[in-house]
């Protein structure tokens, strides 16, 4: 059985700026192109949640990227926890991801993912998402960590939750055997993640500049923190990282 990857410390905050302490956040947010998982999810969440005698909890879903990202925008203030696929019709690979901590920082994203790659986990990770479940692992422990995340938010959570390593590789042996610091992207800022998503679109130092109205010298200094972050040493290589 696949295990979940969860970093052994959350960066994503449980009260963004703007939402006052009393206000609770209940409800997830599904991104999923099939519509059968998402109908599982659903079902699973209201069976969950009756056992347990605790009040129903709202599920936004959605299909595609843009889809997911108009239903963040209209229900921030209430949205607890997106679960993500990576693989979506109008994304590719970590895209989705970085759209979504470019747009909101602090939001807890669980990526599911088909691919059971330590490698793409330790780069979910890295770019902030709160926790890896490769959809060949048990999906119950992934649903049990959104619900703690939900309940109990997602520091809490990562701390009940100890990842058990069966087929997928360890992820603290895989980093000791990668230059790629675990959770480091924690660190990223919104401009370096703007820069990345425009490197992964083939711009150069030049026209990144020209986009974000930064010098040529300050974007040159995102991409080296980016290769350092993820541990290659060009940008055609993290470019082939990311797209892997």
């Amino acid at each position: 059985m696949n295990a979940p990857t969860i970093p052994p410390a959350c960066a994503a905050g449980e009260a963004p700026p703007g939402i006052g302490a009393g206000h609770t956040r209940s409800a997830i947010l599904l991104v999923d192109d099939h519509e059968l998982v998402r109908l599982g999810f659903r079902a699973l969440v209201a069976a969950q949640t009756r056992q347990a005698g605790l009040a129903a909890i709202t599920v936004h879903e959605a299909g595609t990227l843009a889809k997911a990202l108009a239903i963040q925008q209209e229900h921030d203030q209430d949205i607890a926890v997106v679960v993500l696929d990576l693989s979506l019709t109008d994304s590719r690979d970590l895209d989705g991801l970085i759209a979504f901590r470019k747009a909101w920082p602090l939001v807890t994203i669980v990526v599911l993912s088909g691919t059971a790659s330590d490698t793409v986990a330790r780069d979910a990770l890295a770019l902030g998402a709160a926790a890896f479940f490769p959809k060949s692992g048990n999906l119950g422990d992934m649903l049990d960590f959104v619900q703690a995340c939900v309940t109990h938010g997602v520091q809490s959570a990562s701390q009940r939750f100890t990842p058990h390593w069966t087929t997928l590789t360890s992820l603290s042996q895989a980093q000791r055997q990668s230059d790629t610091p675990i959770g480091s992207a924690h660190h990223l800022t919104t401009r370096q993640l703007q820069t990345l998503q425009l490197v992964l679109q083939g711009k150069s130092n030049r026209e990144i500049g020209e986009l974000t109205h930064l010098s040529e010298g300050t974007v040159k200094n995102h991409v080296s923190m980016l290769l350092l972050t993820f541990g290659v040493r060009s940008r055609s290589q993290l470019i082939s990282k990311m797209r892997s």
